[in-house]
């Protein structure tokens, strides 16, 4: 079974449901995981708000947690 993480997944549910993909998220630029908008916010809002590429993104997050 294919696990997916989708663009509207909070960024903290992320974390805490596949912690291996905190270096995935720093390396992207995505180094504010502590601060209080990352429980609400989309990992699409983060990546809009950081001037990430969400496809590049999302395809590292979904690598890590299916390897």
């Amino acid at each position: 079974m294919t696990k997916t993480i989708t663009k509207d997944m909070s960024i903290m549910e992320i974390v805490q449901k596949y912690p291996d993909t905190v270096p995935v998220l720093m390396n992207h630029g995505m180094g504010c995981l502590g601060c209080a908008l990352a429980q609400f916010e989309t990992i699409e809002q983060g990546a809009m708000a950081h001037g990430m590429d969400m496809d590049a993104l999302l395809e590292d997050l979904n690598s890590v947690i299916n390897n």
